[in-house]
């Protein structure tokens, strides 16, 4: 008797939507299971679509845009009069925006021949091979496949003892669905959501509070590259405690308690209208059924897999969230068409080395490769280069110079191993710096590309031109 399915996808979030249209593409019979859901309908996109990436950049650029009215048109000859606020419009453009994504997720299952299953997935037995899942829902069903990839993603970390209530306590998803704009919140946790949703609430009026554990912001930026960054966020009026314990967090009437240690070692209480909780994630494997099949989890756990994103079972992989390695969209959907084409017979490669990381502040900040400090540590001598966008012609022209490039080469061979950036627009300006670091590109063959003008592009340039002492408009 034949299985049901070559390929089933348990999770349908980047990696998962991705590997399920890829295994698609590659002939295989594909099956992509999700149980997200939005009014009553089915929201493929995981968290990334619907509690994430694209509803973060949704109110990011919303807050952008009040602020520069309010403040900052001036400066480009523009006035106007008084500037409202509309905070449900502006919650309803991020709805819509989800759910354009949501749709265009189902209609390219449609278009590739993609099963979908809207519930909750679940192994419930392996025989002669063949993996039987158990799907419940607003429909209950079981199939077989051959093959099964778990995309199950990340939940939010919890701070010990206080759960969230998403009404005061809040996770990334009840940080984006506030209707009014607090009078003050707390942010435990300055990475990448706390400094993102910090500047979107401080741009609507809110007094913005981050508590780092770490005694610098952005532990895995380049150092002078984080600096930069804190030193631009407080400008704006965020407060930001680095090397901040905090001891206790306790709700109290209409708001929250929060117990601190300073970098000092000073004691301090005080009470927010909110707060989000931003101090992680953890692996979701909630009612996947891991134990009738015997799947194994590492120390942390995670799904084990090794390199290839295989787990200990055969014919089951495990990719993005769940398992090791960072915690970004765009790494699981490398991990996604990897494994379907390592699932088809082909050779499915990512390079970790590569993967940029982008905060989508103002500035924005955004890098790949190696930092200063890890040259250092491993003796790798080598040349660095910097450019200001104050020296930028375009940059100028958009009233945006702050920030800079670095470009950080060998030594020896010129080879570019790490490239880092603050300033606007550099979550586009980043891929010119993965391509250069995967095809171990020189800072020379950076410089010798010639760039358009005026472009922030040119700031790249500028910067390769810089380590080896030639920029030519600094």
């Amino acid at each position: 008797m034949s299985v049901d399915f070559d390929v089933a996808v348990i999770g349908g979030g980047p990696g998962g939507y991705i590997a399920a249209i890829r295994a698609a593409q590659l002939g295989m019979k594909t099956v992509c299971i999700d149980d997200w859901k939005t009014d009553g309908r089915p929201a493929p996109g995981g968290t990334c679509t619907n509690v994430g990436c694209i509803p973060s950049k949704a109110l990011l650029e919303s807050s952008s845009h009040y602020e520069l009215a309010k403040e900052g048109l001036g400066h480009f000859g523009v006035e106007i009069g008084n500037v409202g606020l509309d905070i449900a419009r502006m919650q309803a453009r991020r709805a819509s925006i989800v759910r354009q994504n949501n749709d265009g997720i189902a209609f390219l299952f449609r278009k590739n021949k993609v099963t979908f299953f809207n519930g909750t997935a679940s192994f419930a037995g392996c025989r002669n091979g063949e993996y039987r899942i158990s799907v419940t829902g607003d429909e209950s069903r079981q199939f077989t496949c051959t093959h099964v990839i778990v995309a199950t993603g990340s939940k939010p970390r919890a701070w010990p003892g206080v759960p969230f209530d998403e009404k005061y306590v809040l996770s990334n998803a009840g940080v984006l669905a506030m209707e009014l704009v607090p009078e003050s919140l707390a942010i435990i946790g300055a990475g990448v959501v706390g400094l993102e949703m910090g500047s979107v609430w401080r741009r609507l009026g809110s007094n913005v509070t981050l508590f780092e554990s770490q005694p610098a912001l952005l532990a895995g930026a380049d150092r002078q590259i984080a600096q930069e960054a804190q030193k631009q966020l407080t400008r704006q009026g965020l407060t930001i405690f680095t090397g901040a314990t905090v001891r206790q967090v306790r709700p109290v009437r209409g708001g929250v308690s929060i117990e601190y240690d300073d970098a000092r070692g000073q004691v301090t209480k005080a009470v927010f209208d909110k707060l989000l909780v931003s101090i992680g994630r953890v692996p979701y494997t909630d009612g996947l059924g891991m134990e009738n099949v015997g799947l194994k989890r590492d120390e942390r756990g995670f799904i084990a897999v090794d390199g290839l994103c295989r787990t200990n079972l055969k014919n089951v992989w495990a990719i993005g969230d769940v398992v090791r390695g960072p915690m970004l969209a765009h790494k699981a959907e490398e991990e996604g068409v990897a494994v379907a084409e390592r699932i088809a017979g082909k050779y499915g490669h990512v390079d970790y080395r590569t993967i940029p990381w982008v905060v989508y502040t103002h500035p924005e900040i955004a890098w790949a490769g190696r930092t200063e400090e890890e040259l250092a540590e491993k003796g790798i001598t080598y040349k660095s280069g910097v450019f200001p966008f104050m020296a930028n012609g375009r940059a100028r022209t958009m009233g945006t110079t702050e920030g800079f490039v670095k470009i950080l080469a060998d030594a020896k061979t010129d080879e570019v191993l790490g490239v880092h950036m603050i300033g606007p627009m550099v979550s586009e300006l980043i891929a010119e710096a993965v391509m250069a670091i995967t095809f171990k590109a020189s800072s020379e063959d950076i410089a010798r590309i010639c760039h358009a003008h005026p472009t922030l592009s040119e700031a790249v340039r500028e910067a390769a031109l810089a380590v080896d002492g030639r920029a030519l408009n600094m």
